[in-house]
């Protein structure tokens, strides 16, 4: 598997702005130049999307222990080889056949390229931008780069896959409402929506809350959630699978 991204910065903030994984065929390598070729014929060469929360990522030759300006990245609005994540390396393990020669989009819920998005601090500050997003209001972080348009989003291939978190604080309204207009949007376009529950909510429960289990986890839920993921991408398109 090879993955790949582009990087924008507004503001002295790093974003992730796209993201696709290649599932290769065998041994083949794919460049730039290759992924740009898939990338102008979607229809026919990305199966689906992934959603997950968001990025902790960097370019291959760069890290994620500091900023990628003070590595001397150089944001070009390119695409770039990109250095495995945890994710990443599960996806590698969990995704292969029926998606083989395929790319796959991730999008985040967030943009933001950093760790620690858990404070409350931050999710506050989204939260916030959330309430404005639709006004001229000015934003903490860049409307277009962290946030998602969900009434004009497109969604490439057969299926979304929700991999996006279920532990959204009560009292950050406007980020629950967000995460659910996603869900139903990808619905309302007709993709096969796929994603992990458990006991807590039904299926359609999980659906409507956007409740949606993260395929990474640690402790013993740690071997579950990435069995179940593999599990729910054994079929093509991806099935909504209930954890144990």
């Amino acid at each position: 598997m090879q993955a790949f991204g582009k990087f924008s910065t507004s503001f002295d903030m790093e974003y992730l702005t796209e993201q696709y994984i290649y599932i290769q065929e065998s041994d083949e390598i794919i460049d730039i130049e290759q992924l740009q070729k898939m990338l102008d014929n979607k229809r026919k060469t990305v199966a689906g999307t992934i959603f997950l929360y968001n990025p902790t990522i960097s370019p291959v030759g760069y890290n994620c222990n500091t900023k990628l300006a003070s590595q001397g990245y150089v944001f070009d609005g390119k695409y770039c080889e990109l250095n495995f994540d945890n994710y990443c390396n599960l996806f590698s393990s969990a995704i292969k056949d029926g998606y083989r020669g395929k790319l796959i989009e991730i999008k985040y819920l967030f943009g933001l390229n950093r760790p620690d998005i858990e404070p409350t601090t931050v999710l506050e500050e989204f939260d916030a931008d959330l309430d404005k997003y639709t006004s001229n209001q000015l934003t903490r972080y860049d409307k277009g780069l962290n946030y998602l348009d969900y009434l004009n989003i497109r969604l490439s291939g057969k299926f979304v896959f929700f991999g996006s978190g279920n532990k959204f604080d009560k009292h950050h309204k406007n980020i629950i409402t967000y995460a659910r207009n996603l869900a139903a949007q990808a619905v309302k376009l007709g993709k096969e929506v796929a994603y992990m529950y458990d006991n807590n909510y039904d299926v359609k429960e999980s659906l409507e809350l956007a409740y949606f289990l993260p395929p990474l986890a640690t402790g013993k839920f740690r071997d579950v959630r990435a069995n179940a993921f593999k599990k729910a991408f054994s079929t093509f398109p991806p099935s909504i699978i209930k954890t144990s």
